[in-house]
């Protein structure tokens, strides 16, 4: 009785081991972790990148990233984002606390959309080429065009809608 309950212990375990090596290896060492946005969340970071666009869930990029996207805000991705120091050094201490926590991948990109993940999930095979020219849709930053709860960490594929 106990060698087939050890049995079945060391094969749950193995198991477990396996299925989160291949969710990781599956996106290049690139596994964001639950949850996506922490329990707390924080005005500051809502308003201030909330005003140009979705504030992205922290949970969608390792502390890295965060800490280069935080660093280059008067040259954010064409635009002038530039904070005070106090206002940024309060933003990039809540999204390097809730950056995902199993990120083994050797990059930190700047940008969601570089992400080996994020590249998958949303390859010609997954999305159409031509949905990304849809008015409503616009690039592949604008989350919430197709995932209406991405602004609450919310990706879930059943609630997908993509616009016409």
């Amino acid at each position: 009785m106990k060698t087939n309950l050890f049995l079945v212990s060391v094969i749950s375990l193995l198991s477990a081991a396996a299925f989160g090596a291949t969710d990781n290896d599956k996106y290049g060492g690139e596994n964001r972790g639950k949850p996506l946005l922490p329990a707390q969340s924080d005005t500051l970071w809502q308003k201030e990148c909330g005003s140009c666009h979705i504030a992205y869930s922290p949970g969608l990029l390792p502390a890295e990233s965060w800490r280069k996207v935080m660093a280059n805000l008067a040259s954010h991705f064409g635009s002038d984002a530039s904070l005070t120091a106090q206002e940024n050094h309060a933003i990039t201490d809540f999204l390097v606390a809730n950056a995902s926590n199993r990120w083994r991948a050797p990059t930190a990109p700047d940008r969601i959309t570089e992400t080996a993940w994020f590249q998958r999930k949303h390859d010609s095979h997954e999305v159409r080429p031509e949905i990304w020219l849809r008015a409503a849709v616009k690039s592949r930053a604008n989350c919430a065009a197709c995932h209406p709860g991405a602004e609450n960490g919310d990706f879930e594929e059943s609630r997908i809608r993509i616009p016409r």
